[in-house]
């Protein structure tokens, strides 16, 4: 069974409220019919109601069981402003600013977020990455021991074989251009924490490159994956978070045994990873986009990693289902895993 198939039941049995900041795009109210329709929770639309309502009789879709924000007729709004202000007051926000960026349903949808009447969030379908990812990263707190929020893509493939039962997790696809160390470290464990978190199977993480257990480190790119593996190996270790790691490693040695057999790379991630971490963001993002578009994979997220809160950045090329299906990701994040898995 699909992973997403998965994750929809265990959200009919615990669901969620999912709140969407461009509510008024058409993939963002299907996908929140198709959550309602299923019983999954409450999704909630963020933005000019008329606008919204307008929108759904237009595609003939029913918004019962859907709710409807609409920032500044909110009872909630000063509260929101005036937090915003105590919490960027040292960045020198004040009144009319803070005001300004409550109206905005980024950051309104942001701080429904914060103050726990949502479950978990989802933006970016008419939004820039920038401004989608401003608001989670100046109002929701980095979890516990996480100096780094970054991303990951979740592929949902047909083969069984690759992954959890064909499911990869690949990171930082989205976020940070070029990682130190220290943050690829953090990568690894943050993306390996949700994995563990939907699937309840043990992460193997690649730490990936374009070579495999090289015996020079003349590159820097090499060494640094070498020395993030390392040191993701003792993070994991503080922070509880079950994984196996590796690295360096090239893709191929890292999915298929065959070949890391010819290699001679043993361990327990080579041939069997189920997260793959990137050098940088040029590798990821090119070859995630390069999968969706030329094999058609089903991908979701960005989910960000590393908030103490659910939330994902989604491309604005994003299909409903696609948005449908980070949601539902997303929203599975946010149930306890012993509720999860119990």
């Amino acid at each position: 069974m699909a992973l997403i198939q998965k994750l929809i039941e265990k959200l009919q049995r615990h669901p969620k409220r999912i709140v969407f900041p461009e509510g008024s795009d058409p993939r963002i109210i299907q996908a929140a019919r198709q959550f309602t329709t299923r019983r999954m929770g409450v999704p909630i639309l963020v933005g000019d109601r008329t606008q919204i309502k307008e929108t759904a009789a237009r595609l003939d879709i029913s918004l019962e069981g859907i709710r409807l924000v609409e920032p500044e007729r909110t009872d909630d709004f000063d509260d929101f402003v005036q937090r915003f202000e105590n919490l960027r007051r040292y960045k020198g926000v004040r009144g009319q600013e803070a005001r300004a960026a409550i109206k905005n349903p980024n950051y309104y949808a942001t701080m429904m977020l914060a103050t726990n009447q949502v479950d978990a969030i989802v933006s970016g379908a008419t939004e820039s990455a920038s401004s989608a990812l401003r608001p989670l990263f100046q109002i929701i707190p980095r979890q516990e021991g996480v100096q780094t929020a970054s991303s990951m893509l979740i592929l949902d493939l047909d083969n069984p074989r690759l992954g959890i039962d064909g499911t990869l997790f690949l990171a930082d696809c989205a976020v940070i251009p070029e990682p130190t160390v220290n943050q690829l470290s953090d990568i690894a464990v943050t993306t390996a924490r949700i994995a563990h978190h939907l699937t309840n199977a043990l992460p193997r993480v690649a730490m990936l490159s374009f070579s495999t257990k090289s015996s020079t480190s003349r590159y820097q790119s090499i060494a640094r994956m070498r020395a993030a593996a390392e040191l993701a190996r003792d993070l994991a270790r503080k922070t509880q978070v079950k994984m196996e790691i590796d690295g360096e490693m090239q893709v191929a040695a890292a999915l298929d045994p065959a070949v890391a057999l010819t290699k001679e790379v043993g361990g327990s991630v080579a041939g069997q990873a189920n997260v793959l971490i990137f050098p940088d963001l040029n590798s990821g993002n090119i070859t995630a986009k390069m999968v969706q578009i030329l094999a058609g994979t089903p991908m979701f997220g960005q989910v960000i990693t590393g908030l103490e809160k659910p939330a994902a950045e989604i491309s604005r090329s994003a299909s409903a289902h696609d948005i449908f299906g980070t949601a539902t990701i997303v929203g599975c994040q946010a149930i306890d895993h012993r509720l999860l898995y119990g």
